[in-house]
Formats: C-alpha cells, structure tokens, sequence
C-alpha cells in the first residue's frame, strides 16, 4: 500500500468536492484512523504529511500519542466514564461526547478544558452511540455548568450503505443541527465543526458541510483488522 498515492487521491478528492460547493480544502482536516494499523504505518502517513491522527480505544490512544506526541491527536471511541481519569488530560480533541454522566467525569477529572465534538445518533441506528437529534439540543444547553466541557462541534456516523441519498441526507441533518447549536451564542459551545465522513463516504460529507473526516482504511489500510 502506497500511503503517499493515498493522501495525494484524497486531497484531489476533497478539493473536487469542495469545488463543487465553493468550500476550500484548506477547511477540511484530514484524520488518519490508525486503530487497524502497526507503528511503521503511522510512521508512513507522518513522512508524507498527514497531521492529525485518531484512535478509538485509550489504550491504544495513550500509547501512540506518547510515541507522536508532536502530532494531533484524536479520541473517536465510545468513552467508559471509568476509564476518563486514565486518558482525558492528554486528549488533543475528544469525538464522542454522548451523556451527562460521561460529563461530569470529564469535569471531575480533567484539568484544562476539553475540545469535545458531541455525538448524535443522525440515522437511530441500535448499534451506534450518540444522542438522538432531538436530545442534543438541551444536552448541550445542559453543559454550561461544566467549566471543562468546550463543544467545538458535532460527530456522527452515516449507515454503511451505497445509497447516496441516504449519506447525504444524515449528513445534512447534522450540518442542520450544528447550525441550531451555533445560534444559541454559547461561550462553552461555538460548536464550529463538524466531523463526518470516512472511507466510503467523505466526499459526500464534505459536500454536505464536514469539516473534519476520519480516514482509515482508504489512508493508512487495515492491515490488523
């Protein structure tokens, strides 16, 4: 796998998409998905400058940002409210914050504010973590009384289907959503991003408003999956 030709594909892809809806490419920030793939991988994407990297386990999370410390690091996983006081001080940006006890931990146990993207289940899908749509916006009215919380954006994850349609559609209502969020004017909440799209569906997202997209398999592979 040539991870340069990789990255060189998805920039002219996201420049293609974002002429179609006069967006510039230097909005969009490119996240390595590095969960399914070895060090010499990593190592790979940072030679041929990708900036930005995600792992959605904190485990594997705290192992690589000690390693790449100069890099950005990203936390995409579902996070046991356990398992906060372990990760969230060394958290560059946070991609799945989804209840209120989950909060309050962060709260509890972090030490400067957090940059969090708050997770919503767009599609209601059973196996997806996040809240509804219509839970999200008194969520995030509810975390002005958490000094730590700083909600930089909304996440979600599109059904893995073909129908574009469909992407576009889940996609759209985020974009809607985070456009409520941003009228509220809260301090704690400027909720400016929005990061959606991976692999099978970034171009669409990107269209469709995304501002950050997880990439993994089409970037760095999956060669541990």
């Amino acid at each position: 796998m040539d991870i340069r030709e990789n990255f060189d594909n998805i920039k002219r892809e996201i420049s293609e998409a974002c002429g179609k809806v006069d967006r510039s490419p230097e909005d969009i920030k490119v996240i390595a998905v590095t969960k399914y793939v070895t060090d010499a991988r990593v190592e790979q994407a940072i030679e041929v400058g990708v900036d930005a990297f995600a792992e959605n386990r904190p485990q594997n999370y705290l192992e690589r940002k000690q390693k790449y410390s100069d890099k950005e690091w990203h936390l995409i996983g579902s996070l046991q409210t356990r398992k906060v006081r372990d990760v969230i001080n060394h958290v560059d940006y946070f991609h799945a914050l989804d209840r209120e006890s989950l909060a309050k931990e962060i709260e509890k146990r972090a030490e400067d504010r957090v940059n969090c993207f708050v997770q919503v289940n767009v599609s209601g899908e059973e196996s997806k973590h996040g809240l509804t749509s219509h839970e999200t916006i008194e969520f995030i009215k509810g975390l002005g009384k958490y000094s730590k919380i700083n909600v930089i954006g909304l996440m979600t994850m599109a059904p893995f289907v073909e129908d574009e349609d469909v992407l576009r559609n889940c996609f759209k209502k985020l974009r809607q959503l985070r456009d409520e969020v941003k009228e509220l004017n809260l301090d704690y909440a400027p909720c400016e991003y929005l990061s959606m799209g991976m692999s099978n569906d970034y171009k669409i997202a990107i269209e469709e408003g995304a501002t950050h997209v997880r990439i993994g398999t089409s970037l760095v592979g999956n060669e541990l999956k």
